[in-house]
C-alpha cells in the first residue's frame, strides 16, 4: 500500500496552523455524490454525517457553507484522488479546482489528503457489518469522507509526534 499524504499548495493553509480543537469537516468529492463526515471538538474521532447529490457549484457551496456553520468547523478536507500508481487522474484535477473555489469562498483554511483506496476500505467495513448492497451504497462515500479525515488527523499527528510542526 502506498503512503498517504497531506497536499497543501501555496494556497492552502499550514496545516499546523488548525487550531487544536474545533471540528473538522471533510469530503470524498465524486461528480455525482459528496460523502461528508466531522470530527469531534477535540479531533479524536470521526463519523460519517450523509452523503450530497452534487448538482453545481452554487448549491453545492451553500450545502457545505451550511455544514461548517452547523457544526462550526475551524477547517475542510477534501480527498485529493490519486491514480493507485501516484500519478493524477482527471478527478484529481478536479478535486484541486473544487479546493481553490472554495479557498476563495469560505472562511476556514482548506486542505487536500490522498484518499486512495479509501472507497475500497469503506466498502470492505461496511461489508463486515452484515450491510445489504443498497446500504453500503447509500453509506460508501460519508464512509470514505470519515476515513479521509482520520487519515488527515493520523497524518498531523504523526508530523506532530516527529517534531515536523514548524508555523511558517
Amino acid at each position: 500500500m502506498q503512503e498517504k499524504q497531506t497536499t497543501n499548495s501555496d494556497d492552502f493553509t499550514n496545516v499546523f496552523r488548525i487550531p487544536e480543537t474545533g471540528r473538522l469537516l471533510a469530503l470524498d468529492l465524486g461528480m455525482k455524490h459528496v460523502g461528508v463526515a466531522v470530527s469531534d471538538e477535540l479531533q479524536f474521532t470521526v463519523r460519517p454525517v450523509c452523503v450530497l447529490e452534487r448538482k453545481g457549484w452554487k448549491k453545492f457551496l451553500k450545502q457545505i457553507t451550511a455544514f461548517l456553520e452547523e457544526f462550526d468547523a475551524v477547517a475542510l478536507v477534501l480527498g485529493l484522488p490519486y491514480n493507485s500508481d501516484g500519478s493524477e487522474s482527471e478527478m484529481s484535477l478536479e478535486a484541486r479546482r473544487l479546493a481553490r473555489n472554495f479557498s476563495l469562498s469560505i472562511d476556514v483554511p482548506v486542505f487536500l489528503q490522498d484518499e486512495r483506496l479509501t472507497s475500497y476500505e469503506a466498502k470492505g467495513y461496511l461489508t463486515k457489518l452484515g450491510l445489504s448492497e443498497k446500504k453500503i451504497w447509500e453509506r460508501v462515500d460519508s464512509e470514505a469522507a470519515a476515513i479521509i479525515l482520520s487519515d488527515f488527523l493520523s497524518l498531523r499527528s504523526e508530523l506532530k509526534k516527529n517534531g515536523q510542526n514548524k508555523q511558517d
